[in-house]
């Protein structure tokens, strides 16, 4: 009697723990779900977009000021290399001094340095410009564990590969071939499906990251270690009373 009473609680148990499937996965979609094509400009070269923070810096004379030997004034060469910060708004517009309000959106860093040039033209001799995106993050989720982070671009050009690797590369339980990747304002992003498990995914991983895109790495189901973590406190209990159960009857 006490066998089947020990099986039953064992059978009950691990439909119990098999019973929450996968409650940790992210962004699930129906089967069938049209993923957003990947464009291939997107692969080339990251792009200004909306809600970027961006440096700007600008010089007459072709930026002589930046190389001139001879000033000595440390403390306006530094405020120099500084630059000041605006942000890129919703519809792409930023409103920069004298020239004002003008749409930078969608353009690469060195675009958008020639157009501001040409525009700034009509005031200074010979403008010199540099841009920079100061607040550049994506967010990662590489896979169970709660090792999700943010990570802060440092470079023009991250691809995905890259960013992979600065989060530590994919967990265990990570699934190469589920990789989703959400770009854009969250009320309607565009969301990609990238498969790294083949070789031939390659360029997929070569593309480009935005600032404020998502990587989420699908984990695996329910595994056989996680089912045994979960029945382990069930299975001392039952082992627990077959053994006062034994222990009594031998009395």
């Amino acid at each position: 009697m006490i066998r089947k009473i020990a099986l039953v609680a064992i059978i009950a148990s691990f439909f119990a723990a098999c019973a929450p499937y996968n409650p940790s996965i992210m962004f699930k979609t129906d089967r069938g779900y049209e993923y957003d094509e990947i464009v291939r400009d997107s692969i080339n070269e990251w792009k200004i977009a909306p809600n970027d923070i961006i440096s700007f810096r600008l010089f007459t004379n072709n930026g002589f000021r930046l190389i001139d030997v001879t000033n000595e004034n440390l403390q306006q060469m530094r405020m120099l290399n500084e630059g000041i910060n605006y942000t890129v708004e919703y519809d792409g517009i930023v409103n920069l001094p004298i020239i004002g309000r003008v749409d930078i959106a969608g353009k690469t860093l060195r675009e958008a340095e020639l157009f501001l040039e040409e525009l700034y033209e009509e005031v200074y001799i010979d403008p010199f410009i540099m841009l920079n995106v100061t607040n550049r993050r994506v967010t990662i989720f590489p896979g169970n564990g709660g090792n999700g982070m943010v990570i802060t671009l440092q470079n023009n050009n991250v691809t995905l590969l890259e960013a992979l690797a600065l989060a530590g590369g994919l967990r265990e339980d990570g699934r190469a071939n589920r990789i989703t990747l959400i770009r854009g304002d969250l009320a309607d992003p565009m969301i990609h499906h990238i498969d790294l498990s083949h070789i031939e995914g390659i360029s997929q991983g070569n593309i480009i990251l935005q600032a404020g895109d998502i990587i989420y790495v699908e984990p695996l189901g329910t595994t056989v270690r996680q089912v045994a973590r979960e029945l382990a406190p069930v299975l001392t209990f039952v082992t627990t009373l077959i053994t006062l159960y034994v222990v009594i009857n031998g009395l």
